[in-house]
């Protein structure tokens, strides 16, 4: 006979207590513990279970590479390592209103299979006129059902028997084995263990969208993350129109690659060449601008760096970047007026990576160094030359990694002079691309301008 049992959660970081106390000793938040009644079983069960598995020597592991689900996204593929497998849960978590469900309803309306669509926030009608904006393509076996009882979501899925589920979200859900409260941290991980049993059970894959914190993180139990397959990040600036879909973690494949979305009227369409849509097609030549370029993963891209540097006007000189690390910036400036003797001290700089872009690619610093020099003697840089390297402490450009994808991406977008670091190992071929070895600040800005 089963006993339930009152005990106190954090709802921080999901940590259990037998009684109240203001603080959890875990985390160090305050005021976070709340009672909630779990269930607890009499029933003793052995230490040993009976098992047919036995010790084996990790040589003798044979293995078979997971099959996988194309799904009409190639940017969602790109990120889950080649596509969807069968039998995973992955977890989607983003800001609100950036674009998670509607991601997930364009492939559920896509995909040539069987899908069992749940909502707990938004009713059938909802989700239908949502669908008819999307996309004409309707698909005749995407099922809705708009429920939050754990229990009937999983007896319906049973008996529907569908390829792929998508559940809308995971923080909406309630199990009548705990009574607490939807969101709750005893029911997130309770729903989320369920759910995660029936998708291995029966091979089917699953999608749960997570709601974030304001601090950025996933709602619910740090286990939750720890207990699915893949965790993806769906981000971007609401103002702007690219989205970045990137992996936190997933046990398939690599968290390096990144999809890159465009939010329009009809939805999130693909950007298959990300740099020809980022880069600001100039009429006229103006001082501040350059292009770097980065790396994404394996995937290189070219960004426009912009700064604006002007005289102080309320005495103490003011910092600013958008989309690059803003100490990040304090450095360069410093190494600036130190080891190269421009003064920037009592000069307002303005920094911003167009396209809402967030990036800490240490090889934007040539690039960022280049748009501060340019802005402050305010000659314009060359729209045919872009930059990539690291600038050190001591104001030596650093060699940056995977330097000749980077160069060659940048000879097939037409640009005619790169700027690297002279420290770099490229191979003994000829490129189309002027490429400009540099070794310090001083050095970089002779060549430059």
């Amino acid at each position: 006979m089963a006993k339930l049992k009152t005990a106190y959660f954090c709802q921080n970081c999901g940590t259990q207590y037998s009684q109240w106390m203001g603080q959890c000793k875990n985390c160090g938040q305050w005021n976070t513990l709340v009672e909630e009644v779990v269930e607890k079983t009499s029933s003793k069960t052995p230490p040993f279970s009976k098992s047919k598995q036995h010790v084996i020597n990790i040589i003798e592991v044979e293995t078979s590479e997971e099959p996988r689900i194309k799904t009409p996204s190639e940017e969602l593929n790109r990120v889950l390592g080649g596509g969807i497998v069968l039998g995973s849960v992955t977890l989607i978590g983003g800001e609100p209103g950036i674009g998670k469900s509607t991601l997930l309803l364009q492939l559920a309306l896509k995909m040539k299979k069987k899908i069992f669509y749940v909502s707990g926030e938004e009713s059938a009608s909802q989700i239908k006129m949502r669908a008819d904006r999307l996309t004409d393509i309707q698909n005749p076996n995407c099922f809705l059902f708009t429920e939050t009882n754990l229990e009937k979501i999983l007896h319906e899925a049973k008996k529907l028997e569908p390829d792929f589920v998508i559940i809308d979200s995971i923080q909406t859900l309630q199990s009548q084995l705990i009574e607490s409260s939807p969101g709750t941290v005893s029911q997130i991980r309770e729903c989320s263990n369920e759910i995660i049993k029936y998708a291995k059970e029966n091979n089917v894959p699953v999608f749960l969208v997570g709601h974030i914190t304001k601090d950025g993180q996933i709602a619910g139990p740090k286990v939750l993350e720890h207990m699915v397959d893949v965790v993806l990040n769906f981000d971007g600036d609401r103002n702007h129109l690219f989205r970045l879909l990137r992996a936190n973690k997933n046990r398939f494949g690599s968290t390096s690659e990144i999809g890159i979305y465009e939010m329009i009227s009809q939805g999130l369409k693909e950007i298959k060449n990300p740099s020809e849509i980022l880069i600001t097609k100039k009429f006229e030549e103006l001082s501040g601008n350059s292009v770097a370029v980065t790396l994404e993963g394996n995937r290189p891209m070219l960004l426009e760096i912009q700064a604006l540097v002007s005289t102080a006007v309320y005495g103490t000189p003011q910092r600013s970047s958008t989309g690059f690390d803003a100490k990040r910036l304090n450095m360069l400036l410093a190494v600036l007026e130190k080891r190269a003797g421009f003064q920037l001290g009592a000069k307002d700089v303005f920094l911003n990576i167009t396209g809402g872009i967030k990036t800490d690619d240490p090889a934007l610093d040539l690039a960022v160094v280049a748009s501060i020099l340019s802005s402050n003697e305010d000659i314009a840089i060359s729209e045919h030359y872009c930059f990539a390297g690291e600038i050190g402490l001591s104001g030596e450009i650093r060699p940056i990694a995977q330097a000749e994808q980077r160069i060659t991406e940048a000879e097939k977008l037409g640009y005619e002079k790169i700027f690297i670091s002279n420290l770099n190992k490229l191979p003994k071929r000829k490129f189309g691309i002027k490429i400009e070895e540099v070794s310090k600040i001083e050095d970089f800005h002779e060549r430059l301008f």
